[in-house]
């Protein structure tokens, strides 16, 4: 009885390690050395990331020549794999954070949810199954709760932590087509209204939940770039009087290309009276309204059944960190929970929820789930709502600010205001060389075509086109420099340069040397 007393203590004196040594651990000294060394290099790139270029690109070839090396058999040092990453590898790309960079919808990450993600990692951390995750799916329910106070919701709200706004449209969607798109057979009679200005992950989630192309109406918008209600209504009303099946409405609450709000309570209205479902892709512009400016912008939340919300847009989170919240979060369950799938399997039946439990993974698509809420979670414990709420006024400010350079200056023209941190604007030249056509407008050469007929059409498309070419080739311009990144999107047709403002690290001065560099560029060509 002695021996195997003894070889019974060795095994849990060696069970102190994770791993046998040299099998997939390291030493508490080689642990630290690399966690500081990476805490370090971490520290540096927030601290001095406005030193570095805001987009830096390299060739296929160039990669695949320094990245695509066979699997390594042995293994090497961890510290210095970390640093070759963080030299050669992690800095290609887009750098959001950067203050100058203006392109897509910027954002900037903070230090506190970097170590939540390490944090989340290093516990295996899994808020799918309250059996699992106990305390991580508490601190999602938590932390879901804030998001829903902040954005002005009931409390009665619910949903969860997906990996962005396309898997978000996607989650609700489903549920959308379960509950308001009829009984079985008859999804080919089912329809789904957007505008043409609807981010595209709604035309990939009605693909991917069985609607076929012909199925999606996606409508001019109107005034404003937003989608109009009353040209909703006339197709609803035409679909239902040819016999097809409107199920669902999609409104956008902050348009990527130009900020627009569709008009949430007109349409909550709309889809009530004809039994719809209304979801809000507010997947940028939706955190605008944890303040009171914001608020009044995005009114009519609380109208919607889903909602699409991008913590890693501008509520400063690193990716992935989505969110999709529904007013009757019980609808989310009949659609996704487990027991309404479950096969002829009994593994899972010991984690299935009990009393009061929650299993999150009853919610949506995902059964392992990371604990993508601690980094909101960490981010709001160590800031405070406040900061968060002065940091998305000072975006919407600054693109109010850089409105009024645009509209004063001779050689720019303001084509869309500033919307949720987000304008658009083109170059025209002094002299008039460069023909700028109004994409809000008439085509501005109709007079001339009339005139001249198919050779008056003709030119004034080539006027466009040309007109189109200066915005593209100041785009690049700009980019090539290495000091600002801005890039281009269509407004009714025609090219304009978009400013997203929403960093809150860029400042005026950002503006006014990106600007400079839009103007500097247009004289050169």
């Amino acid at each position: 009885m002695t021996a195997p007393a003894k070889a019974a203590d060795g095994d849990a004196e060696r069970g102190r390690e994770p791993y046998r040594p040299g099998e997939l651990a390291l030493s508490e000294a080689e642990m630290l050395q690399a966690g500081y060394r990476a805490v370090e290099t971490v520290v540096a790139r927030l601290r001095h990331v406005a030193a570095d270029r805001p987009h830096a690109l390299a060739a296929p070839a160039e990669l695949r020549a320094l990245i695509g090396e066979p699997v390594p058999e042995d293994g090497g040092d961890l510290t210095d794999a970390l640093e070759w990453a963080a030299d050669h590898v992690l800095p290609v790309g887009v750098r959001f954070d950067h203050p100058r960079c203006f392109a897509f919808v910027p954002t900037t990450g903070n230090y506190p949810a970097v170590l939540a993600d390490a944090l989340a990692a290093a516990f295996l951390s899994v808020p799918g199954a309250w059996f699992v995750g106990a305390g991580p799916t508490q601190l999602e329910l938590t932390t879901l709760g804030w998001l829903c106070e902040l954005l002005g919701l009931p409390r009665t709200h619910g949903g969860l932590f997906v990996s962005g706004g396309s898997v978000a449209n996607l989650t609700a969607l489903a549920a959308a087509r379960d509950h308001r798109a009829g009984g079985e057979g008859e999804l080919a009679r089912a329809r789904l209204y957007c505008s043409t200005q609807a981010h595209p992950s709604v035309a990939r989630a009605a693909h991917l939940i069985g609607l076929r192309r012909e199925q999606l109406i996606a409508l001019p918008p109107g005034p404003g770039l937003r989608l109009a209600p009353d040209d909703v209504r006339r197709r609803v009303c035409a679909d239902r009087a040819s016999g097809l099946l409107p199920f669902a409405v999609v409104a956008t609450v902050g348009t990527t290309g130009t900020g627009a709000i569709d008009p949430l309570p007109e349409l909550g209205a709309l889809c009530q009276k004809y039994g719809m479902w209304l979801h809000a892709d507010g997947a940028h512009g939706a955190a605008a309204a944890i303040t009171a400016r914001g608020r009044d912008l995005c009114a009519g939340l609380d109208r919607a059944d889903s909602l699409t919300v991008d913590p890693h847009k501008w509520l400063f989170q690193p990716y992935e960190a989505g969110c999709v919240l529904f007013r009757r979060p019980e609808l989310l369950r009949a659609t996704y929970r487990m027991d309404r799938h479950r096969l002829d399997n009994g593994y899972l039946l010991p984690a299935r929820a009990r009393g009061l439990e929650t299993n999150l993974d009853d919610y949506g698509p995902q059964q392992s789930r990371g604990l993508r809420a601690l980094k909101l979670w960490l981010s709001l414990k160590t800031f405070g709502a406040g900061a968060f709420r002065r940091a998305v006024d000072g975006g919407i400010d600054l693109a109010e600010y850089a409105a009024r350079q645009v509209t004063a200056h001779p050689e720019l023209r303001l084509v869309t205001p500033a919307s949720l941190g987000i304008l658009t604007l083109r170059y025209q030249a002094e002299s008039g060389r460069v023909p700028i056509p109004r994409p809000a407008g008439p085509a501005p050469g109709r007079a001339t075509a009339t005139r001249f007929g198919a050779s008056g059409a003709r030119y004034d498309a080539d006027l466009r086109a040309e007109a189109d070419a200066v915005q593209d080739d100041i785009s690049a311009a700009v980019c090539a420099t290495g000091r600002a990144m801005v890039l281009t999107t269509e407004v009714r047709g025609a090219r304009a340069l978009r400013l997203c403002t929403i960093n809150p690290a860029s400042t005026r001065a950002d503006v006014d040397e990106t600007l400079d560099l839009v103007v500097e560029a247009g004289r050169r060509l």
